[in-house]
């Protein structure tokens, strides 16, 4: 996959997120990694059409998505992935994205998205490839962004 794809969801991502939980992630390195898809973590896809076709798939594990569900809510405690706090994280994936699809137009792509979608059936992406760009909250935990285009 074209550095040129990913860079603009590097971008966004950090932007949002210090945007709207006022935290500066971390980015660790990217990798072409197989998913790890526990039971415990909620994935979030939004699909790519367009000039670059593919799926992103946020990969939250339990206890990072009910902090920042909390974090993107106001600091109002959450315990449970209810859901209202997958609205807000699906909110969250949908402004990274929509953000990354912009930045992707002013380069000369043209791209779409899909709504958000809280994926159920994680057997899909157990094991499969994507590059993965890790970030770190910092006391909220980390999560992995999983961007997969065909080829990989």
């Amino acid at each position: 996959m074209n550095v040129k794809y990913i860079n603009p969801f590097l971008s966004s991502s950090i932007r949002v997120i210090e945007a709207m939980m006022q935290v500066k992630p971390s980015v660790g390195q990217v990798a072409l990694l197989p998913v790890d898809s526990r039971g415990d973590s909620l994935l979030l896809r939004i699909g790519i059409c367009g000039q670059f076709q593919g799926d992103v798939v946020f990969n939250f594990p339990h206890q990072v998505a009910l902090r920042i569900g909390s974090a993107l809510m106001g600091g109002y405690p959450v315990s449970e992935l209810d859901d209202m706090c997958c609205s807000a994280i699906a909110e969250l994936g949908n402004m990274i994205s929509g953000n990354a699809s912009t930045m992707l137009y002013n380069e000369g792509i043209q791209v779409d998205i899909t709504p958000p979608d809280i994926v159920s059936d994680h057997s899909f992406y157990a094991r499969k490839k994507a590059i993965t760009i890790p970030l770190d909250l910092s006391d909220i935990g980390n999560f992995n962004i999983h961007m997969f285009a065909p080829g990989l």
